[in-house]
C-alpha cells in the first residue's frame, strides 16, 4: 500500500495470525515497511545482512531460533528481536506448527506490494 492509501491502523496481531504467506508486505512508507512472515516447521528465513538499514522482528506464535552473528538464541509469542545493520542474522521455526511473525524495515527492504507464498517464491525474486 502506498503512503496516502494506507489506513493510519492495521490490526498488526490479528493479520500476523491470519497470514500463511511466506512474506507479505502490509505497509511501505518513505523510510519504514511493515511486513508479514510466516515460516513453516523447519523453515528458515535464510542468514543475510541488511548493511544499510535495521530490523525489529515481533512474534506472534510459535517458536523458533534467532541466530546473530553467530549467536542462537530460542524465540517465541511476544518477543521481540533488534537486528542492527550490518549484522548477520537468520531465523528458524524449530517448533511443529508455523512461526508467525512480523517485522519492520527502516528503510524499506521490499517492493511496495510484495507478496511470497512460499519461501521458494522469495528467493527467486531476491535473487
Amino acid at each position: 500500500m502506498s503512503q496516502s492509501s494506507t489506513p493510519p491502523i492495521v490490526p498488526i496481531l490479528r493479520d500476523t495470525l491470519a497470514n500463511d504467506d511466506f512474506r507479505r508486505t502490509v505497509i511501505t512508507g518513505a523510510k519504514c515497511q511493515v511486513v508479514l512472515m510466516t515460516l513453516q516447521p523447519g523453515e528458515e528465513i535464510g542468514a543475510e545482512v541488511h548493511d544499510d538499514h535495521d530490523q525489529v522482528l515481533i512474534f506472534a506464535e510459535g517458536r523458533g531460533e534467532a541466530v546473530l552473528d553467530g549467536r542462537a538464541r530460542e524465540v517465541g509469542a511476544n518477543d521481540l528481536v533488534f537486528v542492527h545493520a550490518g549484522v548477520e542474522h537468520n531465523f528458524i521455526n524449530t517448533g511443529d506448527r508455523a512461526l508467525k511473525l512480523y517485522t519492520l524495515y527502516a528503510p524499506p527492504e521490499h517492493a511496495e506490494g510484495t507478496r511470497h507464498a512460499t519461501r521458494a517464491d522469495a528467493a527467486e525474486h531476491d535473487h
